[in-house]
Order: C-alpha cells, then sequence, then structure tokens
C-alpha cells in the first residue's frame, strides 16, 4: 500500500474506487489495521487502497475532517461515498466496501 501526501493525494484519487486510511505512526488500532488493509489490497483488484499519515498531511486530514484514526474513506472518482472508522476485522472492512460500491 503507497503511503501518499497532499501533492499527490488529488491524483490517487481520481479514478475508480479508492480506499484511504487515514492513520498515524504512534496509534496502536492503525497499527492492527495496516496488515489487514495490506492482504485486501492484495486481494481486491477493483480498488486502489493508499495511505495518508495525519501528521505529515495534516491539511488533508482537516479537509476530509478526520477526528479520530484510524478513519476509512471510500472515494469514487475522487468524491466521498462512505465512512468509517477505528479497528475493523478483515470481513468488516470487506463488508464496508462492499455495501458502499454502486
Amino acid at each position: 500500500m503507497k503511503i501518499v501526501n497532499e501533492n499527490e493525494f488529488e491524483n490517487e484519487v481520481k479514478e475508480g474506487y479508492t480506499l484511504v486510511d487515514f492513520f498515524a505512526n504512534w496509534c496502536g488500532p492503525c497499527k492492527m489495521l495496516g496488515p489487514v488493509l495490506e492482504e485486501l489490497s492484495e486481494e481486491r483488484k477493483d480498488v486502489k487502497f493508499i495511505k495518508v499519515d495525519c501528521d505529515e498531511s495534516d491539511g488533508l486530514a482537516m479537509k476530509f475532517g478526520v477526528m479520530t484514526i484510524p478513519a476509512l474513506f471510500l472515494l469514487k472518482n475522487g468524491e466521498v461515498v462512505a465512512k468509517t472508522g477505528g479497528y475493523q476485522p478483515k470481513n468488516g472492512i470487506e463488508k464496508f466496501i462492499n455495501d458502499n460500491m454502486k
């Protein structure tokens, strides 16, 4: 999974579905979620997975109204279609993606 900064973000999310993981290196639940998202990113070719470090890209975190981390946003062609937060098991994230892809 690629970590993107504010300069790269728009280009990364402009086409198709993208799951954005807002995280921080010091966040325990974020560390637990990382391997789950990595596994999903290898299995799902219909969704791009990217990560945004809230400490390094705080402007993006503010733009998206991220108040708690981890925060997951599903975007379609750059527009937010759904969001969820906190650690979730793999099947919970799969359900989140599947329920919100139209």
